[in-house]
């Protein structure tokens, strides 16, 4: 997915990226995720003033695990894309505004470095397989969805414990 810039730039012209890309590699060291489709890259860059705006849209299916009760759970990505490119040897000074823009070396560059930092910053932290998710008894290990464990759930601070039977008439 290369993009020359100044071919871009000066003949106003409009490339069109639509590709699939193997996320596998950037997924080897995430635990929870236990599959992935391949990330489906609809993309458009376009030459403006002073640079290259790329925007589209990026997707994929990822089997995620639960992070309360380890079970399996689908997640369908849908991840906006919106970046502007800006070549390094452009005299312009950067305004305050300019935050947003990233500086490439050279006439041409790849955007798949940025496609797959957008596709990582975007996967969940801490995924759910729903909102009123039990999640798993701390002492046995049941999965508190599938029904009660019989496990006591009273807790007890440590440092308590001593002064737990205090008060206990004889």
């Amino acid at each position: 997915m290369n993009i020359h810039m100044q071919e871009l730039i000066a003949k106003g012209k409009t490339r069109s990226f639509h590709t699939s890309l193997d996320v596998a590699p950037l997924l080897k060291h995430r635990p929870d995720v236990l599959r992935s489709t391949p990330l489906a890259a609809a993309l458009e860059a376009r030459g403006e003033e002073g640079g290259v705006l790329v925007e589209g849209q990026l997707s994929v299916e990822l089997e995620l695990a639960c992070s309360r009760c380890l079970t399996p759970a689908t997640e369908k990505l849908e991840i906006p894309f919106r970046e502007f490119f800006r070549s390094a040897s452009d005299d312009k000074e950067q305004d305050e505004e300019e935050d947003e823009v990233i500086v490439v070396e050279g006439d041409s560059f790849d955007l798949l470095p940025y496609v797959e930092q957008a596709f990582l910053l975007y996967l969940p932290f801490a995924p759910l397989c729903g909102e009123d998710c039990n999640g798993l008894c701390p002492q046995c290990g049941a999965n508190l969805n599938e029904g009660e464990c019989g496990c006591s759930r009273e807790r007890l601070d440590p440092r308590m414990a001593a002064l737990k039977d205090f008060f206990k008439q004889s």
